[in-house]
C-alpha cells in the first residue's frame, strides 16, 4: 500500500506517515505508530474514536493494519498537508493564507469541535488541538485529526477524570496542569483553538516582538490594546475587512483562552461569535493576574514537575 514506505508526509512523536495507494487507485496516509503507549490504548483510541465520526471537518479513518507489535492507521489523503506550514508568513513577508481562507479554516475546526463535543451520540475530547492536527484537502477545508488522546463520554456528563496531564505545551488548558483552577471537561478543547486561533493570527510576533512591554504575557498585552480602543495591527496592508476579521478573530480567541473554564463559551457559541458580526462582540474580562498559573512558563514548570 504505501510502496515500501517511499514517500514520507512527517513525522512525530506518534511516529511517521507515509502517501500511500489503495487498488483502486485511492491515495491515503499510513501512520505508522511507534511502540504503542499504555498497552496501545492510544491506538485503540483513535480507532475507536475516528472510526464512529463522519463529519466534513474531521479526517477520515479508510482502515487500520495490525501485525505483531506493528501497528498502522490509513486515512484519508489531505494534499495541503498540516495547518502549521501555512500560519506563518513566507520569507518574502506575505502571508501564505489569504484572510478569508484562514477565517474559512478557523470556521471549520469550529464546526469540527462543535461536533464533536455535541453532534455525535457520545461527547468526544480530543485534548489536543493545534496546527500539526488541523489538515487541509485538495480545497483548503481544514479536517482534524489525531485522536491518539481523544476521551469519550456520555453526553450528559460534563466532568472528566484524568489522573494526567495531555497536550501540547502552549496549547494545553491550564486546569490539566493544575487542578486548582477548575474542573477537566470539554472547555479544555475550547482552549486549546483559542490557542490556535492567537498562532493564527501570529500576534504575539506581530503585537510584542518590537514593544518596550514585550516581557508581559502577550495575552495581557493585547487585552490592554483592545480596552484602550487601539487596533489590533496583524497585518499592515490588510483592507478594512481583512482588520474587522483580525478584531473579531482576536476577541473570540480571548474569551476561548480564559485561565478560569467556568468563563470560557461552549463551542457552539465560539461558533456563532466567529460567524457574527464584529460590533457585537464584548471584550472578555481579564484575568487577574496574581490568579496561579497564569503564564506559560508556569505552566511548563508545574508541567515539568508532574503537578
Amino acid at each position: 500500500m504505501a510502496r515500501g514506505f517511499k514517500e514520507k508526509l512527517g513525522e512525530g512523536g506518534y511516529g511517521s506517515v507515509y502517501k500511500g495507494k489503495l487498488r483502486s487507485g485511492r491515495d491515503v496516509a499510513v501512520k505508522m505508530l511507534n511502540k504503542p503507549k499504555a498497552g496501545g490504548q492510544d491506538f485503540m483510541n483513535e480507532v475507536a474514536t475516528i472510526g464512529r465520526i463522519h463529519h466534513v471537518n474531521v479526517v477520515g479513518l479508510v482502515g487500520y493494519c495490525v501485525e505483531g507489535t506493528k501497528r498502522a492507521l490509513v486515512y484519508d489523503f489531505m494534499p495541503n498537508g498540516s495547518l502549521n506550514k501555512y500560519i506563518s508568513t513566507s520569507q518574502e513577508g506575505s502571508p501564505l493564507l489569504s484572510w478569508q481562507r484562514k477565517y474559512d479554516i478557523i470556521l471549520g475546526v469550529a464546526q469540527g469541535i462543535v461536533y464533536l463535543h455535541r453532534g455525535c451520540d457520545v461527547r468526544i475530547l480530543h485534548f489536543d488541538i493545534r496546527p500539526h492536527n488541523i489538515l487541509l484537502d485538495e480545497n483548503f477545508i481544514s479536517k482534524i485529526s489525531d485522536f491518539g488522546l481523544a476521551k469519550l463520554y456520555p453526553t450528559d456528563n460534563s466532568i472528566v477524570n484524568l489522573t494526567a496531564a495531555r497536550g501540547m505545551i502552549g496549547y494545553v488548558a491550564p486546569e490539566l496542569i493544575s487542578r486548582s483552577i477548575g474542573s477537566i471537561s470539554y472547555k479544555a478543547d475550547v482552549y486549546s483553538f483559542g490557542m490556535l486561533l492567537m498562532e493564527m493570527l501570529d500576534l504575539k510576533r506581530h503585537e510584542v516582538s518590537n514593544e518596550e512591554n514585550s516581557s508581559q504575557y502577550f495575552p495581557y498585552y493585547i487585552y490592554d490594546k483592545l480596552n484602550k480602543g487601539k487596533e489590533i495591527v496583524v497585518d499592515e496592508e490588510a483592507n478594512d475587512d481583512g482588520k474587522k476579521m483580525a478584531r473579531k478573530l482576536s476577541l473570540v480567541a480571548l474569551w476561548c483562552i480564559q485561565t478560569n473554564p467556568i468563563q470560557r463559551p461552549l463551542m457552539s457559541k465560539v461558533l456563532e461569535m466567529l460567524e457574527g458580526e464584529v460590533e457585537v462582540l464584548e471584550v472578555p474580562p481579564q484575568p487577574i493576574q496574581s490568579q496561579p498559573v497564569v503564564n506559560q512558563m508556569t505552566l511548563i514548570s508545574l508541567y515539568l514537575m508532574g503537578l
